[in-house]
């Protein structure tokens, strides 16, 4: 039989990672009664821990919001993750919560045990921050949005398309991706009966969210790969399909396997499926592949892609001449 204070402890590791438990659950981890798990919860709260029951064949209990914000239990993982994680805000990429996240990171490392400050400042030391470029997300909006991820409650928004126009959505959220200074929602759109992603910077909530729904399982893929596919072709405008005239093997070993989904045709082709922007960029990206290659559609790219093409001769032919001959 564990101690009360270990017990104490355990139970309200269990009580931070999930919103709801219910009593016979908390009983069963705990390897004791519900009546010694009503006991404890009644210390926690003597303890300062705001712990809301919940009566009735579903009930159960809630670590809630109190007045103050009660000591947190963090193992040493989760420790140097929210050390980092402090450090990598107090840098930039979500706006609002720079000079906070440096009050906190002084009151984390005063406390961290000196084993977990080594790892630490060797991440610090060897990892050098680049400066980037590109729309920051609000905090608020951002916290709003992980916390209907976590509850799953709808969520309604106005969003801002790529080509600036408007529209009401709502979704249920399931998960926040981040990728470089970018963060995603990943949501079950309810009027369109699928999966769609959301670039968090273009969406402005509308509060209070809706009203809590079972959770949804995930794509089939999986959020990161599901994401990947979106991101690769069905978030831009332009859509493109090569024929490179090198194996599918020996495409995924170079860099066309970063541009987007490859397909094997036969031994000596293979189909690159990507997407962009703009025209001109998908000429410039795909001419650095250094490969031979054939547009098969669209042909607003081929027309693109021969003009590139003449620049680049007139260049190398201008580039020939002597400095100071005449035309």
């Amino acid at each position: 039989m564990k101690s009360t204070s270990a017990r104490l402890l355990q139970l309200l590791s269990l009580l931070q990672t999930r919103k709801d438990w219910p009593g016979s659950d908390l009983a069963e981890r705990l390897e004791v009664s519900p009546r010694t798990v009503r006991r404890d919860v009644d210390r926690l709260r003597e303890l300062g821990y705001p712990i809301q029951a919940t009566m009735g064949t579903g009930g159960g209990y809630q670590l809630g919001a109190g007045a103050a914000l009660p000591p947190l239990l963090l193992d040493d993982d989760e420790a140097v993750a929210v050390t980092v994680g402090l450090r990598t805000a107090a840098q930039g990429g979500v706006s609002g919560i720079e000079e906070t996240s440096v009050r906190a990171l002084a009151k984390l490392l005063q406390v961290l045990p000196s084993r977990l400050r080594r790892r630490v400042d060797a991440l610090g030391t060897f990892t050098v921050p680049m400066p980037g470029e590109g729309p920051t997300v609000d905090s608020e909006t951002l916290t709003l949005v992980a916390a209907a991820c976590r509850d799953s409650e709808r969520l309604r928004f106005d969003y801002e398309s790529h080509d600036g126009t408007t529209s009401r959505r709502i979704v249920e959220p399931h998960r926040l991706v981040s990728q470089g200074r970018r963060w995603y929602l990943v949501a079950w759109d309810t009027d369109r009966d699928d999966w769609r992603t959301f670039r968090v910077d273009r969406l402005r909530p509308l509060t209070p969210t809706g009203p809590r729904v079972p959770p949804r399982d995930p794509p089939e893929q999986g959020v990161a790969a599901y994401l990947a596919d979106r991101m690769n072709l069905h978030m831009w405008p332009v859509k493109a399909r090569i024929r490179l005239k090198v194996s599918a093997e020996t495409a995924l070993e170079g860099p066309a396997a970063h541009y987007g989904p490859i397909e094997a045709v036969d031994e000596r082709s293979c189909v690159l499926l990507c997407a962009g922007e703009d025209l001109v960029a998908m000429a410039c990206y795909l001419a650095m592949l250094d490969l031979e290659m054939e547009v098969e559609e669209p042909a607003e790219l081929r027309e693109e892609m021969a003009r590139l093409g003449k620049r680049l001769t007139r260049t190398g032919r201008d580039t020939d001449r002597p400095h100071g001959s005449g035309a």
